[in-house]
């Protein structure tokens, strides 16, 4: 395990009066921004198009620039945008413009582990990860507490990279829970695990059958979307709050018997299996190398899949079913 960093190991000092630029002012920029600043980092622009996020940042008080021009005047540049547009953007707009002993921060180490990014040598690149949806991290930092992250160090040419990565995690609220020292690859290749085969592929594909099988057997699909999917958040939060065990102690016996007896029926030893191939396809570069060329098709298999779960029969009864609890004005 890495070592952990809290409050006490940042001194925001290390960055409060550099000026940082966010580039790609989204729901990740727009919340670790706002923290920063309150936290006292005198100097955020953001770097934007002519977009809703440019009139957003704007509305927010902060002075907005292209991202060529933003990138010209930071000291540390924050790199917030899609995956799949970073390097473009970057070879274009950004690294042209930045100065020697700028730092290049990322909250994902996607492009750079691939390498579709690759800095100069006189720059520092970090990465400070949270480990949260935007939403959360600001309400976290807002109610005096804050959401773990990670951060790292991939090249350190001034010799104070990781005073800077500690100063931002600071200054996000990050070190109030806590922050795990990791490389930007095990963060690469963790995170896309975990996307791919629990989080969202696997989890949404256990949901999805479980509903599918109960339809099918001529359930209503009502019931059967509060079973497989609906409550899957409150099991969750069980979870969250205390682990799995924390989970068992408040469900019913049955239910705890019933994980014991029969999930591992459903899910069998070559699902694990299956999720080693998965690993190797992500360490090897075969998925970036895969979701590079469906983005430079146009995106076919992607939007397709995105429509079909729009249509799919579990979606449409969701729908139905919170629009029967939203509260009436």
């Amino acid at each position: 395990m890495g070592k952990v960093y809290y409050d006490q190991d940042g001194h925001i000092e290390a960055i409060q009066d550099k000026v940082i630029a966010i580039i790609g002012y989204g729901n990740q920029g727009r919340s670790q921004a706002l923290n920063m600043r309150d936290s006292g980092a005198k100097h955020i622009i953001v770097g934007s198009i002519h977009d809703e996020s440019w009139n957003t940042a704007n509305a927010d008080g902060f002075p907005t620039y292209s991202i060529a021009e933003a990138s010209k005047k930071a000291d540390i540049v924050f790199l917030l945008l899609p995956d799949e547009v970073a390097p473009e953007i970057y070879e274009r707009d950004i690294a042209p413009n930045l100065h020697p002993g700028a730092a290049l921060n990322f909250a994902s180490g996607y492009n750079i582990t691939y390498g579709f990014i690759k800095p100069a040598a006189d720059l520092d690149v970090i990465m400070v990860a949270p480990k949260s949806p935007a939403t959360e991290e600001r309400k976290a930092f807002l109610a005096g507490f804050g959401v773990p992250g990670l951060i790292a160090v991939k090249q350190d040419a001034t010799g104070h990279a990781a005073k800077t990565a500690l100063a931002m995690a600071k200054a996000m609220g990050f070190t109030r829970a806590g922050v795990l020292e990791c490389t930007f690859e095990q963060e690469t290749y963790e995170d896309l695990f975990g996307e791919q085969n629990v989080l969202c592929g696997g989890c949404v594909d256990l949901m999805k059958y479980g509903f599918e099988v109960l339809v099918e057997a001529g359930y209503p699909p009502e019931m059967a979307y509060f079973e497989c999917i609906h409550e899957l958040k409150l099991i969750v939060d069980l979870i969250y709050e205390g682990g799995i065990q924390k989970m068992n102690a408040v469900i019913s016996n049955t239910a705890e018997f019933g994980e014991y007896y029969n999930g591992p029926k459903i899910i069998t030893p070559d699902v694990k299996e299956k999720m080693k191939e998965s690993l190797k396809r992500i360490e090897s570069g075969e998925f970036a190398k895969t979701f590079l060329a469906e983005i430079a098709n146009g995106s076919p298999e992607l939007l397709g899949k995105r429509k079909a779960l729009g249509d799919h029969i579990a979606e449409v009864t969701g729908r139905k079913i919170r629009s029967l609890f939203e509260r009436k004005a």
